[in-house]
């Protein structure tokens, strides 16, 4: 079952790196105002680092 956590949790951070580190600065701001108008900031940030904590 661990093992299955940290799968998910490195797709997850490479799939978030993979948007957010080769997006130009108009890019991000429009993924951020995007999360922030549907509401899905909030559980995504939390997510995101989490997963950035278990795949390292």
């Amino acid at each position: 079952m661990s093992g299955l956590i940290q799968r998910t949790a490195q797709s997850i951070d490479s799939t978030w790196q993979s948007i957010w580190h080769e997006s130009s600065r108009v890019e991000k701001v429009v993924v951020a105002v995007v999360l922030l108008a549907t509401g899905l900031a909030i559980p995504v940030i939390p997510i995101v680092w989490i997963a950035r904590i278990v795949a390292n």
